[in-house]
């Protein structure tokens, strides 16, 4: 099983990055750490789906420049 320590290590957890880039979210609830299935950006403030415009509501942990396929 993959420790919070080793996951939260693959994503930064600073500040956002630049309005409109899209990155991967790591989220995190009571049942523990998910990255999310779709591309997400930063804009006006807050996180939003890449492609569709909306909110995320989870507790973003950190974010990374997606990885190629």
């Amino acid at each position: 099983m993959t420790t919070l320590e080793h996951r939260l290590a693959e994503f930064n957890s600073g500040a956002p990055p630049d309005d409109g880039q899209r990155v991967e979210l790591l989220c995190q609830d009571q049942s523990g750490t998910y990255k999310l299935p779709f591309l997400c950006v930063w804009r006006e403030g807050r996180w939003t789906n890449a492609k569709t415009g909306e909110a995320i509501g989870s507790a973003v942990v950190g974010w990374r420049t997606p990885k190629p396929r």
